[in-house]
């Protein structure tokens, strides 16, 4: 009785396309953003043939993946071939890329593969999309259309918002994206995750970790960004990577990492900071700009924002 109660409610799920129905975005960036899910499949795919280190680095001088490169060169193409896309900013792209034969004017930003580190370990990784409207990629955060990333785990799965609240769908065997969760809301959780070398944590955010740690808060760390995110946006909390000693910017990228994950956490709820202000009203000054985050429930967040400020 429970497998034939299973089923039926498997039938009965909305598919990507019948969700993207419903919603009031138009009808070429539902085309983008089905254009975009769909390629988790040869991703995937490709992760048997690319287990290895590239021989380059990409432009912050980190060591790619052949898995990075991979990805954001078919990425790229798929973006061309859509005629959607006017303009391109990638993390593994020096420059702007530009399409000057597309019709359509929206601006993507994009880490292609997330945590590209634990592909040999099989563990989860992601893609991470923002997509901004008018043909330039040099906007702020709160001017998104849209956000997605895929993770590819146990399930592959899209985790999207259109401005709409947050959406989360699984795909089948069919290659076909169900939903599992059309109104997702980030509760007041208890799990964290802290990215850099805690004896260049500043003293601040260690007042800040060790505070929340005697509230009982559970670390869950994986080192794949998108992932652990995840976790937060199901079950509450914060993931951080912050400022350091003799690196005061921290590590990822305002455009590529922090815009898209911060606005689906608004979408949801959450909030997402630097440890001063709501980092989606931040103009970028330069392509691969690197920020401090803090992204998750919008408790924790304010309580951070509160001891880091003194």
């Amino acid at each position: 009785m429970i497998q034939r109660i299973e089923q039926h409610e498997l039938m009965v799920m909305l598919t990507l396309h019948e969700y993207l129905d419903t919603c009031a975005c138009a009808g070429d960036l539902a085309s983008l953003i089905t254009v975009i899910a769909e390629q988790a499949v040869p991703i995937r795919n490709a992760f048997l043939t690319n287990q290895s280190y590239a021989t380059s680095r990409n432009v912050s001088g980190e060591q790619q993946a052949a898995m990075d490169t991979w990805s954001d060169g078919h990425l790229t193409e798929v973006y061309r071939s859509s005629g959607l896309v006017a303009a391109l900013g990638s993390e593994e792209q020096k420059d702007i890329v530009n399409f000057p034969d597309a019709t359509g004017r929206y601006a993507v930003v994009m880490d292609p593969l997330d945590g590209s580190s634990l592909i040999q370990t099989n563990l989860a990784v992601g893609t991470i999309i923002g997509i901004f409207d008018d043909g330039t990629v040099m906007q702020k955060g709160k001017n998104l259309k849209a956000a997605l990333y895929m993770i590819y785990g146990p399930m592959t799965t899209l985790t999207l918002t259109v401005g709409e609240g947050v959406a989360i769908f699984a795909m089948n065997e069919q290659d076909e994206y169900l939903l599992l969760d059309g109104d997702v809301r980030m509760p007041e959780g208890n799990l964290y995750a802290s990215g850099g070398l805690k004896k260049d944590w500043k003293d601040r955010h260690a007042r800040f970790i060790d505070t929340v740690e005697q509230r009982g808060f559970k670390l869950r760390y994986s080192g794949s960004f998108v992932a652990d995110f995840h976790q937060v946006l199901k079950y509450g909390g914060f993931y951080c990577y912050p400022a350091l000693e003799g690196k005061p910017e921290g590590k990822l990228r305002l455009l590529f990492e922090a815009y898209p994950i911060g606005f689906i956490a608004a979408q949801a709820g959450g909030a997402i900071s630097d440890g001063a202000r709501n980092l989606l009203d931040v103009e970028p000054a330069s392509l691969h700009q690197r920020t401090p985050i803090y992204v998750g429930s919008s408790g924790v967040i304010e309580l951070m924002e509160g001891i880091l400020s003194g």
